[in-house]
This record gives structure tokens, C-alpha cells and sequence, in this order.
């Protein structure tokens, strides 16, 4: 009798586990067919597993918060369906304050072996635990920090994938940021699956022999990284923007014709982010042969109509005045949020920003007050405030952290270490001093738009037969722009499609995977 392969023996399990997996929904069984995956063997388990989770369930989901005796939440788990929290006060420190006991019931599990995972946050404290057993469970606080503490309460996370789902979340992660093939391959699959980009194979060769004379200051460099430390932020930073790359710079010319790249966000040889102006041949030829990061570079004329227009002089003098000074740290995130609740891809949203930054604030606190302290300040009116004084703040004023989120950046604020402009609000406030957004200047907000924002702008060239000759060469599709560098076919939805307004971009809302944006937003 033939004996069966290993193939064929994970088909016919994956056919079971199927078959359980709904039917356990109609029943309460005694485990549930995922609990029991990482008892089986590694080439039966991983394909289910990869196929039920991805990174995002890494991220937990805001069910509640709970402040007082009166205030209960309830909610339904990933392991036990129902679910209440509610609040004791207490004094046992003899402390001023005194401390606070949350206790959290738990019942009705779907399956005998599951459990749920937690994250319970203030502004001055992060901490988690797991429920395996239906019953109430607490979590105590023996000593409040100050009385805002005491009053704002404790916020609770759930783990939407559970311990096991969480687990498999963490694998899928790790390799986002990782310099290798399989960092590369794992980044564009979430781009993939979760914003439903296309990684289309271009002929060979990758590259193209740009000749200098056909580019112009002002023209608009596009890139996107797909492995390693900076591929990985990227690839997070366009799930949550929309946008399809995630590094830019512009081109610059001098008065005798050599060509230069201004860029926020060049490394220096101390290995800090900066605004620098580098002379192109060292730039190309770093992005050829130096970057590990798989760059994928497109070329972006300016229309010729935009070119007439463009302060070539205003333009230097706005590049030179700022390289040297620190990548943008300060504003970075704010040009992605817009909108309370329609910026954020689930289970994000501002009560896990909230916990993230108040987790980063208790592991690097100077890097914390550089991405978020000193903008969360100027929104509110006030000076050196730290985050947990902010929410406070925000709480005292009647408003809420995610109002505050939304509140526009202002081109012309002063930071700490002098203004603040990332690789995108660079090269739009470069094209704002060189009068391209004029006559409505004063009213546009550039530090407002995301690397999507800047490329639909109706700025570039919209006539092939206009792009130098070079452009496209040696590939047999036609793009309206000039891909210059990368393995994959660069699509840039939206590009060269939308006149400035004033005000624009600052309501925006960027929902994956379609991410819908209303006229005039």
C-alpha cells in the first residue's frame, strides 16, 4: 500500500482544520483547532498560522476606559466573549492619592484552551497580563502617581489575535526591518495584502543612464525602500498614508550647471538624519551601489508651465539656509493624521497612539519630547509640557487626545532646534519659497501633506512626449513619469491629478485599502 507524502498529509489536515474551524463557531467545543497549532508539526502548522494572521494583529484595540466606581465598560474578547471592567479606590499605601484596584470579570470562552491578552495604560504607566480561567481577575495599583493619574484612570487593550495570533503577529514583524531577502519578501507582502499595491518585474536592466542636462531644478524625486531598517518603516508608513513611497528629494541646479539633490533625512557621518544639498553624482552613486535598502527611485519633471514659474534663486536660498539642520522629526506623524477616527487602519487609533507614546516616553524620553513632546505643546498653547502633563491638559480643557491629534501644523512654528521639515515638507516649502503655490501661499500648510499628497499635485509634467528620452527606456510599459532605479514597476495612484487650494490636505481622511479622499479636504 503507497504510503501518503508530507503534502498530501498537510492537505488533508488543512481540510479537517477547516471543517472544525466553522464548526466550532456553531459550538462550544473543548479546544478550539487553533489552540492546538503549535502542538503539530511546524511544516502543518506555519501555513495555517500565516494564513489566519498577519503584523497588524500585533496591534492591540481600545475597548474601554475606566476612571470611577460608576464608570463600567464591557466588551467582548477574543477568547472570552463577555467581558466587564470596572474601578475600586483605595488608600492601603497612605499615600496622598492613595491607589486603585481594576477589576476585570471574564466568561463564556469559546473553546477550553484559549486565553486573552492585555494592555492596560495611563499617561504614566504601561503594563499587561493574561486570563486563562473564567473569573473576575485585578490588576492592582498600589500608589497613584500624582492626582491627574488618579483622575484620568486606566485604559485597556485587547490583543485582537490573542496570545498565539500575537505570537505569530511578532514573527510576521520582526522581518519588516531585517536587511535580508526574506525582509524584502515579507515587506512586499504586506504592501500587498494591505493596501493592495502590485510589485510588477521590470526588465532588465534596473537602472537607467540619466543624462543631467534633461533635469531641472525643481524636479521631484520619488523613492521607495523595501528592506531593512528604513524599508520597514516605510512600509508602515504608507499603509497608514496611502502613500506609494516613502522618501523623497528634489533636484537643484547652480548658476554654472551642475546639479545637486536636497534632501531631508541624508545620513552624516555621525550617522544623524539631516537636511543636506549633495552633489547628484554622489548621491546617484550612492543609491547604485551603496543603499541596502533596495531603493526604487522615480523622476518627476516639472511641467513646463510649473518651471516658469519656479524662484530658482528662492529655491537655493530656502535649501541652503536649512541643510545642516535636523530631519523633521517634530511634525512627522502630524501630516498623516487629519481626522478623529478616519486616518487610523484598524485596530489603530488615538488611544493606542496615546499608549505607544507613553511607552516611548518611559523607554527614550529625549527621543520622545524630539517626535512628539514640543508639536503636542504648540497645539495646546503651552511650554515644555511633558506627555503625561499634555493629556492632563487636553482632559482639563475639555477636550480629548485624539481632537488634539488633528489640530493643522503651521509652516512658520519654531522648534527647539530651529524648523522643522521632513523629507516631503522640505521639498513642498522649497517649492512654496519658489513661489509655486502662489498667489494662495499664506494659506497652505505644507507641513500638512503626506509623500501621497505631494505627487498628486498638478505639477509635473502630463505629456510624454515631453520626458527626456532616456525616461522608460528599457522597459516595455509606458508610465508618466521616469523610473530610474528599482527592480519593481513604481505606481504612484493619484499622480499629477489635484490643483493647491487653500487649506488643503488639512481634513483629509487616508483609509486603507482604497483610501477615499473627498474633494477640498
Amino acid at each position: 500500500m503507497a504510503s501518503l507524502s508530507s503534502s498530501s498529509y498537510l492537505r488533508i489536515f488543512l481540510l479537517v482544520f477547516f471543517f472544525c474551524y466553522s464548526s466550532v463557531q456553531a459550538a462550544n467545543l473543548p479546544f478550539h483547532p487553533r489552540d492546538v497549532l503549535p502542538l503539530l508539526p511546524k511544516q502543518v502548522s506555519w501555513p495555517i498560522l500565516n494564513y489566519l494572521s498577519s503584523a497588524v494583529d500585533l496591534l492591540p484595540s481600545f475597548v474601554g476606559s475606566v476612571s470611577s466606581p460608576n464608570n463600567t465598560v464591557e466588551w467582548k474578547g477574543a477568547c472570552f466573549y463577555e467581558n466587564t471592567a470596572w474601578m475600586e479606590f483605595h488608600n492601603k499605601s497612605g499615600s496622598e492619592f492613595g491607589g486603585g484596584t481594576l477589576h476585570i470579570k471574564v466568561s463564556n470562552a469559546h473553546s477550553w484552551t484559549c486565553m486573552d491578552l492585555y494592555v492596560f495604560a495611563t499617561p504614566y504607566r504601561v503594563t499587561w497580563d493574561y486570563y486563562f480561567l473564567s473569573r473576575e481577575h485585578t490588576l492592582e495599583i498600589k500608589e497613584w502617581a500624582d492626582k491627574a493619574e488618579y483622575e484620568y484612570g486606566i485604559s485597556i487593550f485587547l490583543m485582537q489575535a490573542g496570545m498565539l495570533g500575537t505570537l505569530e503577529a511578532l514573527w510576521d514583524v520582526f522581518p519588516l526591518f531585517t536587511n535580508t531577502g526574506w525582509g524584502e519578501k515579507s515587506n512586499i507582502a504586506f504592501l500587498e495584502k494591505h493596501m493592495g499595491a502590485s510589485f510588477e518585474e521590470r526588465p532588465q536592466p534596473w537602472y537607467t543612464n540619466i543624462s543631467v542636462d534633461d533635469v531641472h531644478s525643481g524636479d521631484f524625486l520619488a523613492i521607495s525602500k523595501i528592506r531593512g531598517r528604513w524599508g520597514g518603516f516605510e512600509t508602515l508608513e504608507k499603509w497608514v498614508s496611502g502613500a506609494y513611497a516613502g522618501h523623497t528629494a528634489v533636484c537643484l541646479k547652480d548658476s554654472e550647471g551642475k546639479l545637486w539633490v536636497g534632501e531631508s533625512g541624508h545620513e552624516n557621518e555621525e550617522g544623524e538624519d539631516i537636511i543636506a544639498v549633495i552633489p547628484w553624482d554622489e548621491w546617484w552613486e550612492f543609491e547604485l551601489n551603496k543603499d541596502d535598502s533596495d531603493p526604487h527611485i522615480a523622476f518627476l519633471p516639472l511641467h513646463p508651465d510649473i518651471r516658469a514659474k519656479f524662484n530658482e534663486t528662492a529655491a537655493w536660498e530656502y535649501a541652503l539656509s536649512m541643510s545642516g539642520k535636523p530631519y523633521g522629526y517634530h511634525n512627522m506623524i502630524f501630516s498623516w493624521i487629519d481626522t478623529i477616527d478616519e486616518n487610523y487602519p484598524p485596530p489603530l487609533d488615538a488611544h493606542l497612539v496615546a499608549s505607544v507614546m507613553t511607552v516611548w516616553s518611559k523607554i527614550q524620553p529625549e527621543y520622545a519630547a524630539n517626535m512628539w513632546n514640543e508639536a503636542l505643546n504648540k497645539r495646546l498653547g503651552t511650554q515644555n509640557l511633558d506627555l503625561p502633563e499634555i493629556l492632563v491638559e487636553v482632559e482639563k480643557r475639555g477636550s480629548s487626545f485624539d481632537e488634539l491629534l488633528t489640530i493643522p501644523e503651521q509652516d512658520n512654528w519654531t522648534y527647539s532646534d530651529g524648523k522643522s521639515t521632513s523629507c516631503i515638507a522640505f521639498v513642498l516649502e522649497l517649492y512654496k519659497e519658489a513661489g509655486l503655490f502662489d498667489p494662495i501661499s499664506d494659506s497652505v500648510q505644507v507641513t500638512e501633506f503626506t509623500i501621497k499628497d505631494a505627487y498628486s499635485l498638478k505639477f509635473f509634467e502630463n505629456n510624454s512626449s515631453r520626458l527626456p528620452k532616456w525616461c522608460n527606456d528599457a522597459d516595455n510599459v509606458e508610465l508618466p513619469y521616469c523610473q530610474i532605479l528599482g527592480k519593481y514597476r513604481m505606481e504612484l495612484p493619484g499622480y499629477n491629478s489635484m490643483d493647491p487650494y487653500p487649506h488643503m490636505n488639512e481634513r483629509c481622511p487616508s483609509m486603507p485599502p482604497k483610501y477615499y479622499r473627498p474633494e477640498n479636504c
